[in-house]
Protein backbone atom coordinates (compact mmCIF):
# COMPACT_ATOMS: atom_id res chain seq x y z
CA UNK A 1 0.00 0.00 0.00
CA UNK A 2 1.57 2.92 -1.32
CA UNK A 3 1.04 5.98 1.06
CA UNK A 4 1.51 9.69 -0.41
CA UNK A 5 2.00 13.11 1.41
CA UNK A 6 0.42 15.56 -0.47
CA UNK A 7 3.23 18.24 -0.93
CA UNK A 8 2.03 19.91 -4.44
CA UNK A 9 -0.74 21.70 -6.04
CA UNK A 10 -1.01 18.03 -8.36
CA UNK A 11 -0.82 16.14 -5.74
CA UNK A 12 -3.55 18.21 -3.41
CA UNK A 13 -5.70 18.45 -6.89
CA UNK A 14 -4.89 13.99 -6.95
CA UNK A 15 -7.26 14.19 -3.98
CA UNK A 16 -10.21 16.39 -4.80
CA UNK A 17 -12.89 13.53 -5.03
CA UNK A 18 -12.05 12.35 -1.61
CA UNK A 19 -12.08 15.85 -0.20
CA UNK A 20 -15.18 16.74 -1.60
CA UNK A 21 -16.92 13.97 -0.57
CA UNK A 22 -16.22 14.26 2.94
CA UNK A 23 -15.73 18.31 3.19
CA UNK A 24 -18.90 19.71 1.02
CA UNK A 25 -17.92 22.83 2.32
CA UNK A 26 -15.02 23.38 0.11
CA UNK A 27 -14.89 25.61 -2.60
CA UNK A 28 -13.18 24.33 -6.29
CA UNK A 29 -11.81 27.32 -7.03
CA UNK A 30 -9.67 27.84 -3.07
CA UNK A 31 -9.34 24.36 -1.91
CA UNK A 32 -5.73 23.56 -3.16
CA UNK A 33 -4.45 27.41 -2.15
CA UNK A 34 -6.43 26.74 0.94
CA UNK A 35 -4.45 23.43 1.89
CA UNK A 36 -1.15 24.64 0.89
CA UNK A 37 -1.49 27.22 3.13
CA UNK A 38 -2.24 24.82 6.07
CA UNK A 39 0.80 22.96 5.29
CA UNK A 40 3.24 26.55 5.17
CA UNK A 41 1.52 28.06 8.05
CA UNK A 42 0.21 25.23 10.00
CA UNK A 43 1.68 22.12 10.05
CA UNK A 44 -0.90 20.25 8.40
CA UNK A 45 -0.02 17.25 6.48
CA UNK A 46 -2.33 15.63 3.69
CA UNK A 47 -1.80 11.87 3.00
CA UNK A 48 -3.31 9.98 0.66
CA UNK A 49 -3.72 6.39 -0.90
CA UNK A 50 -4.30 6.22 -4.36
CA UNK A 51 -7.37 3.99 -5.87
CA UNK A 52 -6.19 0.50 -7.71
CA UNK A 53 -6.68 2.43 -10.97
CA UNK A 54 -4.27 5.24 -9.59
CA UNK A 55 -6.93 8.03 -11.33
CA UNK A 56 -7.24 9.49 -8.07
CA UNK A 57 -7.26 9.22 -4.28
CA UNK A 58 -9.11 6.06 -2.54
CA UNK A 59 -8.45 7.50 0.79
CA UNK A 60 -7.03 10.40 2.91
CA UNK A 61 -5.94 11.87 5.99
CA UNK A 62 -5.15 15.43 7.29
CA UNK A 63 -3.87 16.10 10.31
CA UNK A 64 -1.44 18.80 12.22
CA UNK A 65 0.81 19.57 15.02
CA UNK A 66 -0.17 21.33 17.83
CA UNK A 67 0.51 22.57 21.30
CA UNK A 68 -1.44 23.30 24.13
CA UNK A 69 -1.42 23.59 27.78
CA UNK A 70 -3.51 20.22 28.50
CA UNK A 71 -1.64 17.78 26.25
CA UNK A 72 1.96 19.49 25.18
CA UNK A 73 2.85 18.67 21.52
CA UNK A 74 0.50 16.38 20.18
CA UNK A 75 -1.03 15.55 16.39
CA UNK A 76 -5.05 16.34 15.90
CA UNK A 77 -6.58 14.65 13.20
CA UNK A 78 -8.85 16.73 11.20
CA UNK A 79 -10.15 14.19 9.11
CA UNK A 80 -10.43 10.57 7.99
CA UNK A 81 -12.03 9.39 4.98
CA UNK A 82 -12.19 6.50 2.92
CA UNK A 83 -14.22 6.74 -0.71
CA UNK A 84 -17.24 3.86 0.02
CA UNK A 85 -15.48 1.82 -3.04
CA UNK A 86 -12.85 1.29 -1.52
CA UNK A 87 -13.74 0.52 2.07
CA UNK A 88 -12.84 -2.49 4.15
CA UNK A 89 -9.78 -2.89 2.26
CA UNK A 90 -7.37 -1.28 5.86
CA UNK A 91 -7.18 2.28 4.14
CA UNK A 92 -7.90 4.06 7.48
CA UNK A 93 -6.06 2.05 10.14
CA UNK A 94 -3.20 2.61 7.15
CA UNK A 95 -3.32 5.82 7.60
CA UNK A 96 -3.89 6.28 11.30
CA UNK A 97 -1.00 4.02 11.64
CA UNK A 98 0.95 6.30 9.48
CA UNK A 99 0.35 9.26 11.73
CA UNK A 100 1.46 7.22 14.99
CA UNK A 101 4.51 6.83 12.86
CA UNK A 102 5.12 10.04 12.48
CA UNK A 103 4.01 11.32 16.44
CA UNK A 104 6.87 8.97 17.18
CA UNK A 105 9.42 9.87 14.64
CA UNK A 106 8.49 13.93 16.23
CA UNK A 107 8.98 12.78 19.66
CA UNK A 108 4.71 13.23 20.08
CA UNK A 109 3.29 11.35 22.86
CA UNK A 110 -0.71 11.85 22.06
CA UNK A 111 -2.55 11.93 18.94
CA UNK A 112 -6.38 13.20 18.72
CA UNK A 113 -9.18 13.19 16.56
CA UNK A 114 -13.20 14.04 17.12
CA UNK A 115 -15.92 11.62 15.22
CA UNK A 116 -19.79 12.31 15.30
CA UNK A 117 -21.75 10.13 17.68
CA UNK A 118 -23.76 8.02 15.02
CA UNK A 119 -19.84 6.95 13.69
CA UNK A 120 -20.16 3.58 14.89
CA UNK A 121 -18.23 1.97 12.22
CA UNK A 122 -15.48 4.57 12.79
CA UNK A 123 -15.54 4.17 16.70
CA UNK A 124 -14.79 0.26 15.96
CA UNK A 125 -11.53 1.11 13.95
CA UNK A 126 -10.77 4.21 16.49
CA UNK A 127 -11.21 1.75 19.49
CA UNK A 128 -9.17 -0.86 18.17
CA UNK A 129 -6.72 1.36 17.08
CA UNK A 130 -6.14 1.77 20.60
CA UNK A 131 -8.11 5.06 21.00
CA UNK A 132 -9.75 5.90 24.18
CA UNK A 133 -12.89 8.40 24.72
CA UNK A 134 -11.04 10.84 26.35
CA UNK A 135 -13.41 13.91 26.56
CA UNK A 136 -16.63 15.47 24.44
CA UNK A 137 -16.46 18.13 22.34
CA UNK A 138 -18.37 21.26 22.02
CA UNK A 139 -18.80 23.31 19.74
CA UNK A 140 -20.57 26.86 19.29
CA UNK A 141 -21.06 28.67 15.88
CA UNK A 142 -22.35 32.06 15.26
CA UNK A 143 -23.83 34.03 12.31
CA UNK A 144 -21.72 35.95 10.01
Amino acid sequence: MNLIEATTRAQIAYCKNVLFDFRTNLDESTYIDLVMNMIKDERFKLVYILADDGSKAAAFIGYRVLHTLRTGWMIYVDDLYSDPTHRGRGYAAALLNYVDQDAKKQGIISVHLDSGYMLHTAHRLYLNQGYVLACNHFAKTFNR
